[in-house]
């Protein structure tokens, strides 16, 4: 048997604004990632906006649609722009984040911190002015932005090669949500707000279980190989008992638990997808979905659309539940 206890707090202070790149509360949404990988397409972002809508889910506050890798073309554009792939993607950038704002959606993309992403597709190292205001003039509304070839720009640090993005979308004068994924690697509790981030990865990537990590899984937060893939829902709450104290009022960074399993691969039961759901509430991580929402089972989607876990997620005082070692329990 596991106890782990958190207090929680409310009240009802007033939200703070938040600078372009930042949030006042934990970001909602959709990423395609945990269900597609790279294999993305216009006609599965155009039937997920449309499920996102018909669902309730953009009603309930899951407004961000992030397109994750696959969405780019293998090689840059003449004039040096990234540019989407014309075979996946046929109406380009412009016109399908249009048709995804008529439906009253916000619009995310992803790119990365080195010289290619993590399916090597080009990366924006070097191209961060020119990338960022490339999504500007797309309308893009958020950038999730990975570290997978930031290992190649070996003469910079993390907060250097993350900081040069923020202040390239900064100066589009677009408000851009600015998402980093970088797993953890040089403790970014401690520095992405200093860096424009409303949100950043505290971990190496989850995985569909509710308590089988895969090989070679740190099981704490504060270890050298945080990048490793494969975490489960137990140990990404675990990792949060040493980081929580960082999620408080007045940052408008986040801690990142990564994209929720709820409905992904249907391998949980409505109990664990419910105390999945309820941790990364309480813990204010941004809640976005992983699943298949146009094939979602409805146990899943009434997680998913759980109001009172919400109004936790979403609530004014923007603090996280703490965790409290003397009244907690593993055996």
């Amino acid at each position: 048997m596991i106890i782990l206890l958190f207090l929680l707090v409310t009240s009802a202070a007033t939200t703070l604004g938040a600078p372009g790149g930042m949030a006042s509360r934990p970001q909602m949404g959709w990423n395609s990632w945990n269900t597609f990988k790279a294999n993305i397409n216009q006609s599965i972002v155009e039937t997920t906006a449309k499920a996102l809508v018909d669902t309730g889910l953009a009603a309930a506050g899951y407004k961000y649609l992030i397109m994750d890798e696959g969405w780019q073309a293998d090689e840059r554009a003449t004039d040096g722009r990234q540019e989407f792939n014309s075979t996946r993607f046929p109406s380009g950038g412009s016109a399908l984040v249009s048709h995804i704002h008529d439906m009253g959606l916000k619009v995310g993309i992803y790119s990365d911190s080195g010289i290619f992403t993590c399916g090597f597709a080009p990366g924006s190292w070097g191209y961060e002015d020119l990338d960022a205001q490339t999504y500007a003039d797309w309308g893009i509304d958020y950038l999730k932005y990975d570290n997978c070839g930031g290992f190649h720009a070996g003469t910079h640090t993390q907060q250097e090669r993350f900081q040069t993005m923020s202040n390239a979308l900064r100066n589009t004068g677009r408000d851009i949500f600015y998402s980093l994924c970088q797993w953890g690697h040089q403790f970014p509790w401690y520095w992405a707000d200093q860096v424009g981030a409303g949100s950043y990865r505290m971990s190496g990537d989850i995985h569909a279980s509710f308590a089988q990590d895969k090989a070679g899984v740190c099981p704490t937060a504060y270890c050298l190989n945080t990048g490793y893939a494969g975490v489960s829902v137990l140990t990404m709450i675990r990792k949060m008992r040493e980081i929580s104290p960082f999620q408080e009022k007045g940052r408008m960074s986040w801690a990142d638990m990564d994209m929720l399993e709820v409905g992904v691969g249907n391998v949980m039961s409505e109990v664990e997808e419910q105390t999945h759901f309820s941790f990364w509430a309480a813990l204010k991580s941004p809640l976005i979905i992983g699943a298949d929402v146009t094939k979602i089972r409805e146990e899943s989607l009434r997680v998913l659309l759980n109001q009172d876990m919400i109004a936790i997620s979403q609530d004014q005082r923007g603090e996280a539940v703490k965790y409290l070692p003397e009244l907690s329990t593993e055996v």
